[in-house]
């Protein structure tokens, strides 16, 4: 098995295309077309993580954080970064991350937490927009049903939970063919009429090379007539943190002390209690604090996260409790998410996670 098949599993979870502007996710190092003997799974990749990659006879690692973050001008090792990157390249090892993307998917890293604390009626905090568009296409109504099956099978078509979703509105088209074509129907420089079906499928924006491929290939017309529509709706599949709500109502110490155990913590930093009950908890793995106003918007008593900073604990202003569990706590567990992903997937080669503590940040 190649790399790029493995990758091409890990982007089915979490596309690319859904990654934040800033990030630097995919393949960092490697050839795609590289035969795989074994896969490395960490939170960071470091000099560390390569030589367990190495010891293990690994040769593709999958981070959650991408080692090559900002560009690199030059690799002459004078950080650990560009050591990093010398070390993979010179030993052969490919480094794989799937970070933003991953946290914005259901089933990826924030879901994983809310799996952690045992949330339930989970969902996206904060949905994203613009993702979506709409594509309306003129098909003569026997080849409907032939074309819708192609757009949906392609990536078209999901709401939800909902598969194979689409509209039809039925009508008459008319074309005259020139005398350069060969029409399907019709002939060359002859008015011609047609009872065609108006369908209308909603799909990922990242999909829609594949799925108009698939609506031409499908399609019998030399030329098909089609448009496409940026939608401004939210797509409620993807988007940063999650929200859920505990089995159990509990009292504020007796939370913090839950949370501390589920999610195996030395320590909780935390704003004013409230004297109030937990119910309702708003989570984001690594730095979330742009997610306080969502968090409170939608009447989370919690709010989990890191990175927070002295003056930001502030902006709770006793609307809620934020709780900073810290980066590297808030997404360790992301290696099990990854591996129990991929081993459903590939049962040919060892799929290891890394047992190196990667956290950076270290508590007396």
């Amino acid at each position: 098995m190649q790399i790029q098949e493995i990758t091409r599993y890990i982007e089915q979870l979490a596309p690319l295309a859904y990654q934040e502007s800033y990030d630097n996710a995919g393949l960092i190092t490697g050839n795609p077309k590289t035969e795989i003997s074994g896969i490395l799974i960490s939170l960071d990749c470091t000099e560390e993580v390569v030589d367990e990659a190495i010891q293990k006879g690994c040769n593709l690692i999958v981070a959650h954080h991408p080692i090559v973050f900002k560009g690199l001008k030059k690799l002459n090792g004078k950080n650990y970064v560009e050591r990093t990157v010398i070390k993979a390249i010179k030993n052969d090892i490919a480094v794989y991350a799937s970070h933003t993307n991953l946290d914005h998917v259901k089933g990826g890293v924030n879901f994983k937490i809310a799996e952690k604390l045992k949330l339930t009626d989970c969902r996206i905090l904060a949905p994203k927009k613009q993702i979506l568009k709409k594509l309306v296409v003129f098909v003569p109504f026997n080849h409907t049903p032939q074309v819708t099956k192609a757009l949906c099978e392609a990536g078209a078509g999901q709401i939800g939970e909902y598969f194979n979703c689409s509209f039809q509105t039925s009508g008459i088209g008319s074309f005259t063919p020139s005398e350069n074509t060969n029409p399907f129907i019709g002939e060359a420089l002859k008015p011609e009429k047609v009872e065609e079906n108006r369908v209308e499928v909603i799909l990922p924006s990242h999909l829609e090379r594949e799925v108009l491929q698939a609506m031409k290939t499908a399609h019998p017309y030399e030329e098909v007539a089609y448009y496409l529509t940026l939608l401004e709706n939210t797509d409620n599949e993807v988007g940063a943190g999650v929200i859920g709500t505990l089995s159990e109502t509990l009292t504020e110490e007796d939370f913090l002390h839950y949370l501390k155990n589920h999610m195996q913590l030395k320590s909780i930093r935390h704003t004013r209690l409230l004297n109030r009950n937990i119910s309702r908890i708003a989570v984001c793995g690594g730095a979330g604090s742009f997610l306080l106003s969502d968090a409170i918007r939608q009447k989370a008593d919690v709010f989990i996260t890191a990175d927070y900073k002295y003056h930001e604990f502030f902006d709770a202003e006793e609307n809620i409790i934020i709780c900073d569990i810290g980066h590297y706590e808030s997404e360790v567990f992301t290696k099990d998410l990854i591996h129990s992903y991929l081993s459903k997937k590939i049962t040919n080669f060892a799929i290891l996670k890394s047992e190196v503590n990667t956290n950076p940040v270290q508590y007396f």
